[in-house]
C-alpha cells in the first residue's frame, strides 16, 4: 500500500519580498507571526493587504511568511475571472510573463508588473518518501483521492523534493471544492503506465494516434 498523502487546501495568499512589505506596511517594520503552516519553516503573519484588479478586489487577503526574492500572489481561477485578470498556472517561482495586480497596505500600495500566480497542483514530500514512491524532483504524476460520493483523479500532478519538506499535496480552493472538502482528506499515487509516471497530454496525443499504454 503507497503512502497516505494529506491533501491540503491552499487559499488565496500574498508572499513578499523585504522591499515591497516596507512599502505596505513601512520601514523598520516586521512581519508578525500568527500561526504555523505544515511545510517547515513557513507560516501566516497577522498582516493582511488588499488585492486589487481592474474589474473588482480583494480585502484582507494573508501574507505568509518567511520573505521571499520576489513578490507573488497566488489565487485561483474563480479569482482571477473576479479580479479580471488572466489565470495563469505555473509553479510557484515562475512569475515570468504573469499578470499582475494592485497591492494595497496600511502604509501605501504598489503596482506589481507580474507575480500573479494559478498555483499547479503538487506534492511536497523528502527524498525518502520520493524513493518509497518512486518519484523524482518535477515529475507529474497521478493522484486518486477518495471523498464522499466526489472521488476524483488529479492529474499532472508536480513532484516537489527537499530534505526541509514535509509530506502533503496542495490544491486551491476551486480544486478543493470538486471533491467537496471533506476534514483531512489523503491521496494515494495512482500508478498508470507500468509505475511510469506521466504527462496526462501526452497521454492523449498518443490515444488520438491510436497507441494504448495500458
Amino acid at each position: 500500500m503507497g503512502l497516505a498523502i494529506p491533501i491540503e487546501t491552499s487559499a488565496r495568499h500574498i508572499h513578499l519580498c523585504r522591499e515591497d512589505f516596507d512599502i505596505l506596511f513601512g520601514e523598520g517594520k516586521e512581519l508578525t507571526f500568527k500561526a504555523e503552516l505544515s511545510q517547515p519553516g513557513q507560516y501566516v503573519c497577522e498582516e493582511r493587504l488588499a488585492v486589487r484588479g481592474p474589474k473588482s478586489s480583494f480585502e484582507n487577503v494573508a501574507v505568509l511568511g518567511p520573505f521571499r526574492n520576489e513578490t507573488q500572489v497566488e489565487i485561483s481561477m474563480t479569482d482571477s475571472r473576479k479580479l479580471g485578470i488572466p489565470g495563469i498556472i505555473r509553479q510557484s517561482g515562475d512569475t515570468k510573463d504573469t499578470p499582475g495586480c494592485i497591492l494595497e497596505g496600511p502604509n501605501g500600495s504598489i503596482e506589481l508588473d507580474h507575480g500573479v500566480i494559478v498555483a499547479k497542483r503538487h506534492i511536497h514530500m523528502t527524498p525518502v518518501q520520493a524513493i518509497q514512491l518512486n518519484v523524482k524532483d518535477n515529475d507529474e504524476v497521478f493522484v486518486i483521492m477518495e471523498s464522499f460520493e466526489r472521488s476524483l483523479i488529479f492529474a499532472d500532478v508536480v513532484v516537489r523534493v527537499n530534505p526541509a519538506f514535509a509530506l502533503a499535496m496542495h490544491v486551491d480552493t476551486d480544486e478543493a471544492n470538486a471533491f467537496a472538502n471533506e476534514n483531512n482528506p489523503t491521496g494515494a499515487l495512482l500508478k498508470l503506465f507500468g509505475g511510469r509516471t506521466y504527462n496526462l497530454q501526452k497521454w492523449a496525443e498518443e490515444l488520438q494516434n491510436g497507441i494504448n499504454r495500458f
